[in-house]
């Protein structure tokens, strides 16, 4: 949804055995902005010595006045970030570098550890100090108790095994790179060729910026490692889930993205068709909340024989509102970035098509910008179920109090957003849109894939659970 209320996880992107790989890995991570607006970094790899570069702020503004040139080999791992899990700090920006006796090692990670309290205490009871507030540092300190340079591989999977929640880590050492995802595989990971050497990716558009191809995903529970025998698998885990977030297919990824052999444009659209079918509304065009709802949008159009109009116009030179300081600042900024375009919309019945809703605040604005354009009725069709529940695995609504519809029936919810018509997509529909058995809908449903731990009690403050 544009000027989202909800805030991407992060992105995670590493090149093996490729020229100039800190300056491709700069380009994969332009692909993946989408998934983390507030800081980025990446960590090259030159035989033996390890260069870093990273800090707060857009791919092009860290990477900048020749930033890149220092950053040599044909190694690298890089990252995006929105602070989910430790704040937004300068050192909790990825990837994270450790100092080793059994090896250096750098570190970047999307997703979020559940049970990350548990075992930093575990750990800081063992004489482990922590240099960050984030969950990444975890897996680190878990690696290096017991490291081999040599071969990494059994430390990695003892430390894997240890963690709950949602994961996709890449691991760079003097001379491997190691792409983990988690056992109920709840964040995407894929692998990529290019020329003689490999590309990891959390979306697989950001092979396309650089002329890779698509190689496979890397499974729930498994272990990818890059060195000079190429490219090896390994198992860490016997429990295996195809719990990939929904979230990734209705919001997150980019359309052109293949999300385990899955289009997301592909996806979007036939949610669009689904949610006609569901819930035919009578109107005089269609308008899709850009970005991520368009595809949605032209589904619904298609299927309905209404006019798909681009009623919404996106000013792409502001900045995400997410990212503003303050709950005031994100909703002015809604205006700055997003106009109605009144010639279109003046006397329509206008079907707004959008992905979902969060805290209702955005949508409330804009069917009050449409209105004020002079649209004659606005009726609101979510391709999505109603989010009820917090998540707890790297997007940011980790609370009750944030969830609109944890508290408020569709009726209630289409009154305050004063739209005439308020519809969400059937959490059914979901799966036959992505022809999956297997997807994470705990946000819609509250039927969470992994234990919570303490997360489970810091969003019951106001009694839901």
């Amino acid at each position: 949804m544009f000027s989202k209320e909800l805030h991407e996880e992060c992105g995670v992107f590493g090149i093996y055995n490729i020229k100039n790989a800190a300056s491709l890995t700069y380009y994969g991570l332009h692909s993946l902005q989408h998934r983390g607006q507030e800081a980025c970094g990446i960590v090259s790899l030159d035989e033996e010595t390890f260069y870093k570069q990273k800090g707060q702020g857009l791919v092009t503004e860290v990477f900048r006045n020749g930033a890149l040139a220092s950053l040599k080999g044909n190694i690298a791992i890089g990252h995006v970030r929105y602070s989910t899990s430790g704040g937004n700090l300068l050192e909790n920006v990825q990837p994270l570098f450790f100092r080793h006796n059994s090896g250096d090692f750098a570190l970047a990670h999307n997703g979020n550890i559940v049970n990350s309290k548990e075992l930093k205490k575990y750990l800081e009871d063992q004489g482990s100090i922590f240099q960050s507030t984030s969950d990444t540092e975890i897996l680190a300190h878990l690696i290096k108790k017991n490291s081999n340079d040599e071969n990494r591989i059994p430390t990695i999977i003892d430390a894997l095994n240890m963690l709950e929640g949602a994961f996709s880590f890449l691991i760079l050492t003097k001379d491997r790179l190691y792409a983990c995802r988690d056992k109920y595989g709840l964040r995407p990971l894929s692998i990529g060729k290019l020329e003689d050497g490999f590309v990891i990716s959390s979306e697989t558009c950001a092979f396309d910026a650089i002329g890779a191809t698509y190689v496979r995903d890397v499974n729930p529970g498994e272990v990818v490692v890059f060195s000079d025998n190429g490219m090896e698998s390994f198992r860490y885990s016997i429990f295996k889930k195809n719990k990939m977030c929904a979230m990734e297919y209705i919001y997150f990824a980019r359309p052109d993205s293949d999300i385990e052999s899955l289009n997301v444009h592909t996806f979007r659209k036939e949610t669009g068709k689904l949610l006609y079918k569901q819930h035919p509304i009578e109107g005089d065009i269609v308008v899709g909340v850009p970005d991520s709802s368009l595809s949605a949008a032209i589904g619904y159009a298609e299927e309905s024989k209404i006019a798909y109009e681009m009623g919404l116009v996106k000013n792409k030179y502001v900045a995400r509102t997410f990212i503003e300081p303050s709950q005031a600042l994100r909703e002015r900024g809604v205006k700055l970035k997003l106009s109605a375009v009144r010639s279109i919309v003046k006397d329509k019945r206008v079907i707004l098509i959008d992905d979902s809703i969060v805290r209702g605040t955005t949508s409330k604005r804009i069917v009050q910008m449409l209105r004020d354009a002079g649209a004659k009725e606005v009726h609101v069709a979510i391709a999505s179920p109603q989010i009820t529940h917090p998540c707890f695995y790297g997007v940011d609504m980790s609370t009750y109090d944030e969830l609109i519809s944890a508290h408020h029936s569709v009726e209630e919810v289409r009154k305050m957003i004063n739209a005439d018509t308020l519809v969400f997509l059937d959490e059914k529909n979901l799966f036959e849109a992505s022809k999956r058995s297997e997807l994470c809908t705990a946000c819609f449903c509250g039927k969470y894939p992994t234990a919570l731990y303490q997360s489970y009690e810091d969003a019951n403050k106001d009694g839901k659970f």
